[in-house]
């Protein structure tokens, strides 16, 4: 690893998206806007109560996922990842190096998120916040890092997409946002924790509730860690220089 082009990398990422103000709104303000707008919907009953802190994982992930992918892409389409890489600067900088700009992003987009659904949206958490945050961010990471490595296999923004089928909804419908994890069929549920968005939501929930302890909830943020890290070092291998 070539330290100082990736973070030349991770600079530049971070000054051009600071120039496209939807991309900000897309990272920074969409993600609280759904949170308020479920917590809204549901403002006569108790069911954000239960579903917040799921949803807390579940919007920023997508946008993570999506805003990654399709950059990472323009990048390649663009010819500009062809050229970066005729200097020294390897496929792994390169990944890492836009790793650590949308980890910045996450790190913000995290603590809106989170301060937002509790002071604006009234979500009740009764665990530690510090650790509340922590998973906020290791879920936002987690689509980011997917997004890199999906980016590898994409030709296009619509294929960018289709990828939402295979790496994304399956772990919205099998990671307790609509049924809990434990009630799920046998097979189910063993498949699930095979899916890290699981282990976020498990996490979340855990932390709001105050049933676990903080070795419970760090043993979740390793699993995630570990998703996110292999995610980085497989789209660092499966990485084109250039989309045909």
């Amino acid at each position: 690893m070539n330290l100082r082009p990736t973070l030349a990398t991770a600079g530049r990422v971070l000054t051009q998206i600071s120039h496209d103000p939807r991309t900000v709104g897309l990272l920074l303000v969409v993600p609280s806007l759904l949170i308020g707008l479920m917590s809204w919907l549901f403002s006569d009953t108790d069911v954000f109560q239960r579903i917040g802190p799921a949803i807390l994982a579940l919007f920023p992930f997508i946008i993570m996922f999506l805003v990654t992918s399709i950059t990472t892409l323009r990048e390649r389409r663009s010819g500009t990842l062809e050229r970066l890489l005729t200097m020294p600067l390897g496929k792994f900088d390169f990944i890492l190096g836009y790793t650590i700009a949308f980890g910045a992003l996450a790190v913000i987009q995290a603590t809106i998120a989170v301060a937002f659904s509790i002071w604006v949206c009234g979500l009740t958490i009764n665990g530690s916040l510090a650790l509340l945050l922590s998973v906020a961010l290791a879920d936002a990471l987690l689509g980011t890092t997917l997004g890199l490595f999906a980016s590898a296999f994409a030709r296009s923004e619509f294929q960018v997409v289709q990828f939402l089928p295979v790496l994304v909804f399956p772990q919205i419908l099998l990671g307790g946002v609509f049924l809990p994890r434990d009630q799920l069929p046998d097979v189910l549920h063993v498949i699930s924790d095979w899916l890290p968005l699981s282990h976020a939501i498990d996490a979340l929930n855990a932390v709001a509730a105050n049933t676990e302890d903080a070795d419970y909830v760090g043993g979740k943020l390793v699993i995630i860690s570990a998703f996110a890290l292999g995610a980085v070092a497989l789209g660092s291998v499966t990485l084109r220089r250039k989309t045909a």
